[in-house]
C-alpha cells in the first residue's frame, strides 16, 4: 500500500511541475520532416539504373540552367531560336500548344507547293520515270530527279531543328506538339525531351527508286526523332504517330505506295547511352532503326547501347525495333498488334545482341507469334518471359518452330542490370496503356 501510494505521489508531483512550467520549458513534438518535393518535369533528370542512359554519368540535360536559359516557345519559329540560343549552355526549352513546322516566321501555314523548286511538279516526275518509259534497271536521273531534290532541300531547311548538348525540352500541360517537324539531336550529349506528341513528319518529295527490290519503291526522308551520333539520351513520355496523314490514305504510283513517311523514332550512327522509356509509338511502317547500315561497323560497333521499357507500339508494320550492333534492352512493353499489314516487331540484325524480356503482346487471332522475331543476319538473341494475350510463350522456341528457314540462336552474351521497377509482365498492358504518352507525366 505504501509503495503504490509512494509511486501515486511521485507521479502527481511530476504533473504538477509539468503543469507549472511556463510553455516554452515544456516538451514539444519533434516536428515532421519536410515532404521532400518532386522536381519539376523542366528539371527532373533521369532516375540512377534507369537504363543505358544512366550509366556513365547519367542524364541530366538542362537541370543546370540558369533563368535566362529557360525558355517558352509557341511557334516553330520561335523554337528554332530558341534552341540557336540554348547552345552552348545548360537549357530548358517548354513547349506550349502546337509548333507547326509547315509555317513561317509569321505563323502563316506553309504547304509542299511552297517548298517546290520551279519547274518541278509531282505529274512531270510521274511522267519521266514511268517504268514503261524509264525501265527499273537504273536509279533515276535528269531534270527532273535534279528539281526533286533542289525541292527537298527546301523543305528539309525548313523541318529539322537541332538540338545543342545539355538541354531539356518538355510539353507544358497535356497539349504540347511538334507537327511536320523533324527533331535532330546530332553529335552532342546529354539531353532530355519529354511530354510531347510528334505528329506526321512528312516528305513533300519523295524519290523513287525503280532498282529498290523487284517492283521498285518509293523513299522518304525525315524523322520525328532522330538521335545521330547522341549520347546520354532520355526520350520519355512522348507520343508519335502519323496522325493526320497515315499511309494507308496514301495514294499508289506505278503500283507502289507513295511513302511519305520515315522512321518514328530512329537511334543510329554511333549513338550510345540511350534510355526510351514510357512512350507511345503508333500507327506507323518503318518504326525505329537502332543501326541504320551493315557497313556502318567502325562507327557502331560497342556503342548503340539502348534500353526501351514501358513503351506502347501500337499497330505498326515493322522495326520495334530493327537492331544492329547495339546491346539493346527490351523489357516490360506492350505490344499491341493489328489484323492486316503487321510484318514484325523485334528485327535481328548485324552483330546485334538484344534482349528481350517481361514483354507483353495484344495479338488477334490469325497472326501467327512467330512473326514477331525476324531474322536479317545471323545473331544470337535472348526472349525470356514473355506473354501474349496473357499467356506465356517462347517467342524463340515459336519463330524457329514456325519459320525454320530464319532460325535464330539463342543467348544474347550478357545480361541486363541497369533496370528500375521490373514489372510482371501479366500487369504490363494495364500499366502501360493507361500511363505512357504525352500528356500523362506525373
Amino acid at each position: 500500500m505504501r509503495r503504490r501510494r509512494h509511486h501515486a505521489l511521485i507521479a502527481a508531483t511530476g504533473l504538477a511541475c509539468a503543469l507549472a512550467l511556463p510553455p516554452a520549458a515544456q516538451a514539444a513534438p519533434a516536428p515532421a520532416a519536410p515532404a521532400l518535393a518532386r522536381p519539376s518535369p523542366e528539371r527532373a533528370v533521369l532516375a540512377p539504373d534507369d537504363g543505358w542512359a544512366a550509366a556513365e554519368g547519367g542524364t541530366t540535360g538542362g537541370r543546370a540552367a540558369d533563368p535566362a536559359h529557360v525558355y517558352t516557345v509557341t511557334t516553330w519559329a520561335e523554337f528554332r531560336k530558341a534552341l540557336a540560343d540554348a547552345a552552348g549552355s545548360p537549357s530548358v526549352i517548354r513547349v506550349k500548344g502546337t509548333l507547326d513546322a509547315l509555317s513561317d516566321a509569321q505563323g502563316t501555314p506553309l504547304t509542299c507547293d511552297d517548298y517546290a523548286a520551279d519547274g518541278y511538279s509531282l505529274a512531270r516526275y510521274l511522267a519521266a520515270y514511268d517504268p514503261a518509259v524509264w525501265g527499273r534497271e537504273n536509279p533515276v536521273s535528269g531534270e527532273q530527279e535534279e528539281l526533286r531534290a533542289a525541292s527537298a532541300r527546301n523543305q528539309d531547311a525548313q523541318i529539322k531543328a537541332y538540338v545543342p548538348a545539355d538541354t531539356t525540352i518538355v510539353g507544358v500541360g497535356r497539349d504540347a506538339r511538334i507537327l511536320g517537324g523533324s527533331l535532330q539531336v546530332k553529335d552532342v550529349d546529354n539531353v532530355i525531351i519529354r511530354n510531347l506528341t510528334f505528329e506526321d513528319t512528312f516528305d513533300c518529295f519523295p524519290q523513287w527508286d525503280p532498282t529498290d527490290t523487284e517492283l521498285g519503291n518509293w523513299n522518304s526522308e525525315y524523322d520525328n526523332l532522330v538521335l545521330y551520333n547522341a549520347t546520354h539520351v532520355w526520350v520519355d513520355h512522348n507520343t508519335f504517330t502519323d496522325g493526320r496523314r497515315p499511309d494507308s490514305e496514301q495514294p499508289y504510283h506505278y503500283g507502289r505506295l507513295y511513302q511519305q513517311h520515315d522512321g518514328e523514332l530512329d537511334i543510329v550512327r554511333g549513338s550510345d547511352l540511350v534510355t526510351v522509356s514510357w512512350n507511345v509509338l503508333a500507327d506507323h511502317d518503318k518504326t525505329m532503326l537502332i543501326g541504320n547500315s551493315d557497313s556502318a561497323a567502325t562507327t557502331d560497333r560497342g556503342k548503340l547501347r539502348v534500353t526501351l521499357h514501358h513503351n506502347q507500339f501500337k499497330n505498326l508494320v515493322e522495326r520495334a525495333p530493327r537492331v544492329r550492333f547495339g546491346r539493346v534492352d527490351t523489357y516490360n512493353n506492350h505490344y499491341i498488334v493489328q489484323r492486316s499489314g503487321y510484318g514484325y516487331s523485334f528485327g535481328i540484325g548485324l552483330e546485334s545482341q538484344l534482349v528481350a524480356e517481361k514483354n507483353a503482346f495484344t495479338m488477334p487471332t490469325g497472326v501467327s507469334a512467330g512473326r514477331i522475331l525476324k531474322k536479317w543476319k545471323d545473331s544470337p538473341v535472348t526472349t525470356a518471359d514473355n506473354y501474349i494475350n496473357g499467356k506465356h510463350i517462347d517467342l524463340l522456341a515459336v519463330h524457329n518452330a514456325e519459320v525454320p528457314e530464319e532460325t535464330l540462336r539463342p543467348d544474347a552474351g550478357w545480361t541486363p542490370t541497369l533496370r528500375t521497377g521490373v514489372d510482371d509482365p501479366r500487369a504490363v498492358p494495364r500499366l502501360v496503356d493507361g500511363a505512357a504518352g504525352a500528356g500523362k507525366l506525373r
